[in-house]
C-alpha cells in the first residue's frame, strides 16, 4: 500500500468518527464558526510579488521529525511577525504529528488567513475547519471526484471558507472548472512515493488559466527556486520543510521574502 492509501483509509475511520461524535449542526455553535474570515485570495491576487503561505509542520511519512523543538504558537508568531502572506498549519495527526489544536489555538491571535493542511474528504471536515478557525481550506483533486471537487468547494464557499485546490499531475485537469476554483495549488510532491520535482508545477502551471491564482507547493529550497517559480505563472509559494529546518526560523522568513 503505498502512502496515499494508507492515508486515506485512516481519514475514512477519522470522518466515520467524526460523524458519530457530531452533527454539522453542531459546529455552528464552536468557537470560531461565526466568525468573519480571512480572505488570502482577496488580499493577495494583485501582488507585484510572490505570496507567501508559510507552513507549520511538525514531521511528515518521508521525512519523519522535521523540527523538534516544535513549538506551535511560537512559530505562528514568527510569521506574523514578518508578514507572511498566510500560514498553513497541517493537522493531520497520524502521518505529520499534527492536531487540530495547534490551527485552533493560533486562531486565537492570527493577523493573516490560516490555511488547514489535511486530507478532507467529507463535509463535516470542512464544517469542522471552520469552527477550529480556518480561512481557507486544502482540497486534494487527486483524491476527490470531478462533482466532490465543486459539492466541497460550494460547501466551503457557503460558510465563508476559500478553498485552494491542488493538483499534481495534468490528468486532474478534466475534473477542475476554473470558473469556481480560482485558487489552485500545483504541488511537486509525488503522492504515491512522496519524491519532488519542482519541474512539476512549471510543467502543469502553463495549462492553467491566466485568471487563476497559482501556487507552487512543495521542494522550495533556496533563491534559484524562488527565482525560477517568479518567471513562471505563479502568485504564491507555500513553503514548509525549509522554513521548518532552519535554526534560525526568523531569518530564513526574512530571506525567502528578499527572494520573492
Amino acid at each position: 500500500m503505498n502512502f496515499l492509501n494508507e492515508i486515506l483509509e485512516v481519514k475514512k475511520k477519522e470522518v466515520s468518527d467524526l460523524r458519530r461524535k457530531y452533527s454539522l449542526s453542531s459546529f455552528t455553535d464552536m468557537e470560531f464558526f461565526e466568525s468573519e474570515t480571512l480572505s488570502f485570495y482577496n488580499s493577495n491576487k494583485n501582488n507585484s510579488e510572490l505570496s507567501i503561505i508559510a507552513e507549520i509542520k511538525k514531521a511528515s511519512p518521508s521525512k519523519g521529525i522535521i523540527k523538534e523543538d516544535f513549538d506551535h504558537k511560537a512559530i505562528a508568531e514568527i510569521y506574523f511577525h514578518n508578514d507572511a502572506d498566510a500560514v498553513s498549519v497541517v493537522t493531520d495527526k497520524n502521518f505529520f504529528q499534527g492536531k487540530l489544536d495547534y490551527l485552533r489555538e493560533i486562531a486565537s491571535f492570527k493577523s493573516v488567513p490560516l490555511l488547514r493542511k489535511d486530507f478532507l474528504i467529507d463535509e463535516y471536515q470542512i464544517f469542522q475547519s471552520k469552527a477550529i478557525g480556518a480561512d481557507f481550506i486544502l482540497l486534494i483533486s487527486e483524491i476527490l471526484s470531478k462533482n466532490q471537487i465543486a459539492e466541497f468547494t460550494h460547501a466551503a464557499n457557503e460558510i465563508g471558507l476559500e478553498v485552494l485546490l491542488e493538483l499534481h499531475s495534468e490528468e486532474q485537469l478534466s475534473k477542475i472548472d476554473f470558473n469556481l476554483n480560482k485558487l489552485a495549488g500545483i504541488n511537486n510532491r509525488d503522492l504515491n512515493d512522496f519524491s519532488v520535482d519542482i519541474n512539476t508545477c512549471i510543467n502543469i502551471s502553463n495549462n492553467l488559466p491566466r485568471d487563476v491564482m497559482v501556487v507552487a507547493e512543495s521542494g522550495i529550497n533556496k533563491k534559484e527556486d524562488v527565482q525560477l517559480l517568479g518567471k513562471s505563472n505563479f502568485d504564491a509559494i507555500l513553503v514548509g520543510e525549509y522554513l521548518m529546518n532552519s535554526e534560525n526560523i526568523d531569518a530564513a522568513l526574512q530571506e525567502l521574502k528578499k527572494w520573492c
